[in-house]
């Protein structure tokens, strides 16, 4: 599919698309020519309080009494689009952020996926009555919309992000505010047009875009009633902290260094290509890279042998080319950021068994392309072992016991994704228990569900999207206690 002409983009606001106060814009580059395709607005601080102003005008006049199977019609609607639009809004994001095709396509069918899901849950979100010590008391509990949700958004996938966020949000009757990344807000903007085009009242979904001053404007502003945030640990804590400030709850999904251990009794060639796609795949830029390997000593040297061999055979291309099995690094700081954490981990004196390089032949030549890049004999304290690169580097650690690759996975501040591969069931719980990360693969890597939790611990965050836990992130209780009795007394005053 080929792109059509220059877009220049405003901001959403309020159902309008409307110019930043300042005039200000920026150029966002494909990664793969480094052209500039299109410009973004910069949105200001009035600009961001707009926004916020508006979702909360929505959200109080229409959208919280909005009966749910009305917005689980809405949702199914935007559902409709987006799957109709998968190919085009797929190839607008491969653009932009330079993944490859085959999966901004899939990923945009499963943010379809995710919004017919929450649909369901619209009209079915229940409270409960709570039987007190008192007959004369009827209590009962509702779960209530929180009211306007900030959304922020990163650069890596930036649909999908925004499916994990958005449809609970809705569904449980909230209005929202995005903040995409300033190097791949595109497909935001685009999916604004769809939220338009499926009806939804002005107000509900609204998109600011622009660098950090416009997030920073959007966390300490005020008049949020929670912030979604998915970014490094860095950000997080600084949002957290600009946050609180405002009694401002938060959800924080944050980086990863995901250990993915491979113990000598697993199906080898499944670890294997298990083990290539839980790096490779995405181009490493993902927080749930299985970045850390960790292989059984007495199949070390063969996985390794295994792993160079198909690495060595990806074949990097344009990203809107089908047949690409690696795209590029998404903008021009991390590319030189990944390369940067690869002279670093030759200097501590990691392996270096492929890769460990930008590509430039042919076509890659204009592209922030880096090679599949794979370090053997790494120790857990090296720099390239503990902090999160976001790129195709993957790190092999050998281990001997289960007791030590438990330890190994577990000698890190993050911990949010993990994966196992072994043919043993008792080890398959046994390790599952004992990894400290908020989600396990065992025999796969990187599979998704919507019906199922997502989220970390330690600086990896907290919160959780996605399945019904992400519903009740946007949700609060209410308690109603009513006292039927005739009598004056007071039903709960202590009797002497």
């Amino acid at each position: 599919m080929t792109l059509a002409v220059r877009q220049d983009y405003d901001l959403y606001i309020g159902g309008e698309w409307v110019p930043p106060e300042s005039n200000e814009r920026f150029p966002t580059f494909n990664p793969f020519n480094q052209k500039d395709w299109a410009t973004i607005a910069q949105a200001g601080p009035n600009d961001v309080a707009a926004a916020v102003a508006a979702a909360r005008e929505a959200f109080e006049r229409r959208w919280r009494g909005v009966p749910g199977i009305e917005r689980a019609r809405l949702m199914h609607r935007l559902a409709d689009l987006i799957e109709r639009d998968a190919d085009r809004l797929g190839t607008l994001e491969s653009t932009d952020n330079g993944k490859v095709i085959r999966e901004t396509r899939s990923q945009m069918r499963f943010c379809a996926r995710v919004f017919r899901f929450f649909a369901g849950y619209a009209d079915k979100i229940f409270g409960k009555v709570i039987p007190v010590d008192r007959p004369e008391i009827f209590d009962y509990a509702t779960m209530e919309p929180l009211g306007v949700i900030g959304v922020i958004t990163a650069w890596n996938s930036p649909i999908a992000l925004l499916a994990n966020k958005v449809p609970a949000a809705l569904a449980a009757g909230n209005t929202v505010v995005v903040k995409p990344s300033e190097h791949a807000s595109v497909t935001t903007l685009e999916f604004a047009r769809l939220v338009e085009e499926a009806g939804f009242p002005k107000g509900v979904f609204n998109v600011v875009t622009g660098d950090v001053r416009t997030g920073r404007a959007l966390v300490e502003g005020g008049g949020l009633d929670k912030i979604s945030f998915t970014g490094s640990s860095h950000g997080g804590r600084e949002i957290a902290a600009a946050a609180g400030r405002n009694l401002t709850p938060v959800i924080l999904e944050l980086g990863g260094k995901s250990p993915n251990i491979i113990f000598e009794d697993a199906d080898l060639p499944k670890a294997t290509v298990g083990a290539l796609a839980g790096i490779f795949a995405a181009t490493g830029q993902t927080c749930i890279a299985g970045s850390r390997l960790l292989v059984q000593r007495s199949v070390y040297a063969g996985v390794v042998e295994e792993l160079a061999r198909r690495a060595q055979n990806i074949r990097l291309g344009d990203p809107l080319d089908p047949a690409t099995e690696m795209g590029t690094a998404a903008n021009q700081p991390q590319f030189d950021r990944i390369l940067s954490f690869i002279e670093s981990a030759k200097q501590d004196g990691a392996r270096l068994i492929t890769g460990g390089e930008a590509a430039r032949d042919g076509i890659l030549r204009d592209g922030l392309f880096v090679k599949p890049t794979i370090f053997a004999d790494v120790h857990n304290q090296m720099r390239v072992a503990r902090e999160e690169i976001f790129g195709p580097v993957l790190s092999i650690i050998p281990f001997d016991t289960e007791e030590e690759a438990i330890a190994i996975a577990n000698d890190q501040s993050f911990g949010l994704a993990s994966g196992i591969w072994t043919q043993s069931l008792n080890r398959m719980h046994r390790v599952s228990a004992a990894l400290r990360a908020g989600m396990v693969w065992v025999n796969t890597y990187r599979a998704v569900a919507v019906q199922t939790p997502f989220g970390g611990v330690k600086d990896s965050g907290f919160g959780r999207e996605r399945g019904e836990e992400g519903l009740k992130e946007f949700l609060t209780t209410k308690n109603v206690m009513i006292n039927l009795s005739e009598s004056d007394r007071d039903p709960f005053q202590v009797q002497t």
